[in-house]
């Protein structure tokens, strides 16, 4: 549709059962999770499904994990209608990219086991943290991070009024301690470190040494990015963005403000939880959104194009 873009979910949005109804009800979505088993050497599906909780919070499961909930959404979404553009918030990005034709779903589990392993072990290399900042404007929250002793910034610009800061542990807790004296919320992620900053340079390296060997394609659909927060210009080298993106922030409010300048008005979300959803209806006015996570939201939204 013309108007239309598909989101793919990002990490922290994962639960124990996501997906579970679009593999017992759709041959598609069924073989998404087969294919990744495969690729990854265990059970996606019993870990999405099962859990427990903990083990499917690891980021080295969590990020396959999502992305495999996103593609059978994505494998049920599709018949429906073809968007006008894909991106995606963070590990997001892989199921846009995979959606838009980059690479084949063996290849995008290839990439997104080969980032999840990296990011893991470069989490327990180099503890730290992140905090969403609810209310305040990201000048101010650029400013208390400047002025905190240590390494802490602005990683992720989600809406005009959340904003993630992340990491190392004691000036990250410093600066979100700060901007909660000054009125504002200061939540914590349940992430070991921090990511989106130099924090996950070794994996990025690492990233890069396992994903120079598979074969990247342009998208085939216009790609709105992170790192730019606009449409992904033809000719960039992918595997060099990929590896850049996993120490770079993300300006998802950007990207949506570039997608609406560019006429699109309806945003699906494929993949577990609304917290696309929920961010592009706080952010913009006139723009519809809707998530696609089960039975009951994919007949929600198949209900508005009648």
């Amino acid at each position: 549709m013309a108007n239309t873009a598909f989101l793919f979910s990002g990490q922290g949005s994962q639960y124990p059962g996501m997906g579970k109804e679009f593999y017992d009800n759709f041959p598609a979505a069924r073989q998404v999770y087969e294919c990744g088993g495969d690729i990854l050497g265990f059970d996606l599906a019993k870990v999405s499904f099962e859990g427990p909780e903990e083990q499917l919070g690891r980021t080295a499961i969590s990020q396959p994990a999502i992305f495999a909930c996103s593609m059978a959404a994505w494998a049920v979404a599709k018949q429906l209608c073809t968007p006008a553009a894909v991106a995606g918030h963070s590990l997001g990005e892989y199921a846009a990219l995979t959606a838009a034709g980059a690479w084949g779903l063996e290849e995008g589990f290839r990439l997104i086991g080969a980032r999840g392993a990296a990011m893991q072990q470069a989490a327990e290399e180099n503890p730290g943290a992140m905090f969403a900042i609810l209310g305040s404007d990201e000048t101010t929250i650029a400013q208390v991070c400047q002025q905190t002793p240590g390494y802490v910034l602005p990683v992720n610009f989600n809406s005009p009024a959340q904003t993630v800061i992340a990491g190392e542990l004691e000036p990250v807790q410093q600066a979100a301690a700060t901007l909660a004296e000054m009125g504002f919320k200061a939540v914590r992620l349940a992430v070991s470190s921090g990511f989106h900053s130099q924090l996950m340079a070794s994996a990025a390296q690492q990233f890069a040494q396992a994903a120079a060997g598979i074969p990247m394609a342009g998208p085939q659909l216009p790609f709105y990015c992170n790192l730019t927060g606009e449409k992904f210009l033809p000719g960039t080298d992918l595997h060099s963005y990929l590896a850049q993106h996993i120490v770079s922030p993300v300006r998802f409010h950007q990207e949506v403000g570039a997608m609406a300048a560019d006429g699109i008005d309806t945003f699906v979300e494929l993949g577990p939880g609304k917290v696309l959803t929920n961010l592009v209806k706080r952010s913009y006015k006139g723009l519809a959104a809707y998530n696609v996570e089960n039975c009951k939201t994919l007949e929600k939204w198949k209900a508005t194009l009648a």
